[in-house]
């Protein structure tokens, strides 16, 4: 029969847990993400592929997962709160604006997005939110699309 187990010693093996789980996920999505942008083909610095930037990502994801993972635990995490619902709000808005951004082009999407940021979890005003919604919409359509010659889904066509 096992001795007792004091909870302190539960609390900072379950902290530990928490602490491997919170590195791994983010790790584990990392090393995914790389072996997918690979598969999109890296091309070369001087004529990027689809993969090349999503591989970048990637890769600074599994580097950050791993600095995490071999630091110590901090002594207290933040518990779920606010900012735990407003971070699932912003990660399910950018899933749907990549799921859009191809069927409709990128204007609406990141106008809508930029609302829902602003507005909703930043809780800017309307005159703030609709300058940076349509600033940065204009500013990329100048920049990616006028600018670089990008060829981005869009649907104002000029």
């Amino acid at each position: 029969m096992s001795a007792p187990t004091r909870p302190e010693e539960t609390e900072t093996a379950d902290h530990r847990l928490r602490h491997t789980v919170a590195a791994g996920v983010p790790l584990l999505l990392g090393v995914v993400a790389a072996g997918l942008s690979w598969r999109l083909g890296l091309g070369s610095l001087a004529d990027p592929g689809p993969g090349m930037w999503p591989l970048m990502v990637s890769v600074a994801m599994v580097v950050t997962a791993l600095v995490v993972l071999a630091s110590r635990p901090a002594a207290s995490e933040e518990r779920f709160g606010r900012g735990a619902v407003t971070v699932a709000i912003a990660v399910a808005s950018l899933i749907g604006y990549a799921l859009l951004f191809e069927r409709v082009g990128f204007e609406v999407p990141t106008v809508a997005l930029l609302v829902l940021w602003c507005r909703v979890l930043g809780r800017e005003s309307w005159r703030t939110t609709s300058a940076v919604a349509v600033g940065a919409t204009a500013a990329v359509y100048l920049l990616f699309i006028t600018g670089l010659g990008v060829s981005l889904p869009h649907i104002v066509h000029t």
